[in-house]
């Protein structure tokens, strides 16, 4: 059953209503590890699929390019305030519609086609929109790139001094997709002044860690900062661009009318609403646990004899090197959906295999904290992870049945926010 419901979708479309309840009985019965993905609270469904999706809101608050704002006004105004409320920053734009449109607002806030960029490398845990040569912004942009140590697969600050010395890019991001281990804020900032840069962070993994104070924060070091509003931070997916005030025009003019029309008002009403939650003491409580349960699980892993990039976590995400044990990280990834263990395959630091045929795995806590598992549970989710890749290697297609029914079993005990089986 769904919560809310949706009688009018199953009478008038119940073709796409019966995919919505495979989806969610997909996202009951399986182990969410995903780190990109968690689950949403039913007040941020509600808004998300609220009757704000039928207005169009193109301009800000106070200024708009349509009439009948007097609602739509407070809404993005209260997400604004609770934006900079959690994160303490001095100015907020929600109304970028994901994560890299976001990012591509700062390149227009901040620089012209041509200038020199960095950012961490994407095989070494970047993200596509920092330079990487296959987006535009590798394209647009001249890329310089930083690595992680082989010996540590930590970022190498002292290369990133010297490429910045060298090449004097006009802007340097810190943060990507595949970092377990603690962002160093401040080095990148005195890097970034040293070079004459502006720094961007971008925390769309980490930004639920960091409301919720379990992962330091760029605020007062970096000159802006984006994120998504899912993942860790557990609300819909959509963005924020935080910045100083000083950068506030220049932000919000590349967001609007820079590279976007009307926000998505529905969206930002489920941010809204997701701040609120954020700022709960429950909320610093759900963060920590994510930590704890990554690190157990790092821990349990190891033990097990798997190799994991930078030797643990200090976040919620862990990455796998799988090349001790046999097999692909895409074939393993695919093994473990069946087992019920949902995760992605994923490059690792001087991965020697190909992109889309990587040597890793990378998982994150997020989800199944919300769902209430805890610590306790993290040895055994490293059982059925081991048993599934083990299986893998020895073309044992009978473990994944296995290890699946007894997911199920562990899952129902745990209920999923938004649907729940019928009685």
């Amino acid at each position: 059953m769904h919560q809310p419901p949706v009688p009018h979708l199953q009478d008038r479309d119940p073709e796409i209503a019966g995919l919505v309840e495979a989806e969610a009985r997909r996202q009951y019965e399986k182990l969410r590890l995903i780190a990109s993905e968690n689950y949403v609270s039913p007040a941020v469904l509600e808004a998300t699929g609220s009757v704000l999706t039928n207005k169009y809101s193109e301009g800000y608050a106070g200024r708009r390019y349509y009439e009948g704002q007097q609602n739509i006004d407070p809404i993005e105004l209260l997400a604004i305030e609770r934006a900079k409320e959690v994160f303490g920053a001095e100015h907020a734009n929600v109304q970028p519609y994901s994560g890299s449109p976001a990012n591509l607002a700062v390149y227009m806030a901040f620089l012209e086609p041509g200038d020199p960029v960095m950012g961490l490398s994407l095989p070494m845990g970047g993200h596509l929109t920092h330079g990487w040569s296959v987006s535009a912004t590798g394209k647009w942009f001249r890329p310089v790139r930083y690595d992680v140590r082989a010996d540590t697969g930590r970022v190498d600050m002292d290369q990133v001094r010297d490429l910045a010395l060298k090449e004097r890019p006009k802007l340097i991001w810190c943060g990507g997709t595949a970092i377990p281990r603690t962002i160093d804020f401040p080095a990148f900032a005195e890097i970034a002044r040293e070079a004459g840069a502006v720094l961007a962070a971008d925390i769309a993994h980490i930004a639920g860690l960091i409301a919720g104070g379990a992962h330091p924060s760029p605020i007062g070091h970096a000159d802006v900062v984006t994120t998504t509003t899912h993942k860790t931070l557990r609300g819909p997916r959509g963005a924020m661009i935080l910045s100083t005030a000083e950068h506030a025009k220049a932000v919000d003019k590349a967001v609007f009318p820079g590279l976007q029309g009307g926000p998505h008002d529905h969206t930002t009403a489920a941010i809204a609403v997701a701040l609120k939650e954020a700022a709960q003491p429950d909320f610093a409580r759900y963060a920590r646990q994510i930590v704890a349960n990554a690190q157990v699980l790092a821990a349990a892993l190891v033990d097990r004899g798997y190799d994991l990039v930078s030797g643990g976590t200090d976040n919620h995400l862990v990455l796998i090197d799988l090349t001790n044990k046999g097999v692909a990280g895409k074939p393993a990834a695919q093994a473990l959906d069946r087992a019920g263990i949902e995760l992605n395959y994923n490059a690792v630091p001087f991965d020697p295999r190909k992109p889309f045929d990587p040597s890793g795995l990378r998982l994150g806590t997020a989800a199944i904290t919300t769902r209430g598992l805890g610590e306790e549970h993290m040895p055994q989710i490293a059982e059925w992870i081991d048993e599934v890749v083990l299986g893998t290697a020895k073309q044992d297609e009978a473990v994944a049945g296995r290890v699946a029914g007894k997911i199920r079993e562990l899952l129902a005990s745990y209920p999923m926010p938004g649907w729940a089986p019928a009685p």
